[in-house]
């Protein structure tokens, strides 16, 4: 992940940890492996403890704002640990391959 990635998603897991309690905080994809180009987005796996409207409302608003102040699109992909744990998503290709291949900030 180029250095510049890395400092967006920490700044938005820093953001978000401010107010919502974050599990797990990865990003995938193209950024994660340093393979972007100018127009890629940024994709980023958040995991909560549990989450309610007003929550997800919270983190689509902030995952907005850091995306627009560091002119990149951040497309968040956000599941509770219950779903992980417990749903057939943790079976899911897509989040076997955040574990194995996403960048934990």
């Amino acid at each position: 992940m180029r250095a510049q990635d890395y400092a967006i998603a920490k700044q938005l897991r820093e953001r978000l940890s401010e107010s919502i309690p974050l599990v797990d905080f990865r990003v995938f994809g193209s950024r994660a492996r340093g393979a972007a180009d100018e127009h890629s987005d940024m994709d980023v796996f958040i995991e909560v403890t549990s989450l309610d409207g007003s929550m997800k409302e919270r983190i689509f608003d902030v995952v907005w704002e850091v995306g627009f102040q560091n002119y990149v699109l951040i497309s968040p992909l956000v599941f509770t640990r219950e779903e992980i744990e417990k749903s057939p998503l943790r079976s899911s290709p897509i989040v076997r391959n955040i574990m194995e291949e996403g960048v934990k900030v």
